[in-house]
């Protein structure tokens, strides 16, 4: 997609809103106060405020390759304090996606130098290979979210700042476009 082409879509996207409600950008400046901080996979096709029909400032979300919750990621760390603390959100959501590429690669062994760390990170969620009976890519893709819902109840920021936060987790099937809970079931 080129620049001109970005910058009409995002003219028509002003005309759509402002036609709806022609004070929408007006409210939106003063401030956001959403009741979701949601992580998600990086992955182009799973875009949280499109598949969930949000509109703008109610949702603060924060994406990484195959939603990870990583303590030692100073981003993420401070956008889930920033989130509990500044914007009081009352839920976080880790929303993980079938197919995931992160899952993947985790899983089949991907040795690019690149990304070795990063996968480091995501093979820690998922189950040791037996040889037999091996989970489909969507099951692991389950087992990545509930892992990453495990270590947000234990990140120390939530740890601290969380109480009353009520945390789930979801996996987005991009074959169907549903969004099914799978914690707390």
């Amino acid at each position: 997609m080129k620049s001109a082409e970005l910058k009409k879509q995002n003219e028509e996207f002003i005309q759509k809103i402002k036609a709806q409600d022609p004070s929408y950008f007006d409210e939106l400046k003063k401030g956001q106060t959403p009741e979701y901080f949601l992580l998600s996979c990086s992955d182009s096709r799973v875009s949280p405020s499109v598949i969930m029909q949000m509109p703008l400032g109610h949702m603060f979300v924060h994406r990484n390759i195959a939603n990870q919750v990583v303590e030692e990621d100073e981003s993420f760390s401070a956008s889930l304090y920033y989130a509990i603390l500044h914007l009081n959100v009352k839920k976080l959501v880790v929303k993980g996606h079938t197919g995931c590429g992160g899952v993947k690669a985790a899983w089949e062994g991907n040795e690019e130098p690149e990304l070795q760390k990063w996968l480091a990170y995501i093979r820690r969620g998922l189950p040791e290979k037996t040889g037999g009976g091996e989970p489909t890519l969507d099951e692991l893709s389950k087992l990545n979210v509930l892992s990453q819902v495990e270590r947000l109840q234990q990140h120390p920021v939530y740890r601290q700042y969380g109480k009353g936060v009520e945390i789930s987790g979801c996996i987005f099937h991009v074959e169907t476009g549903e969004l099914e809970q799978i914690y707390p079931t």
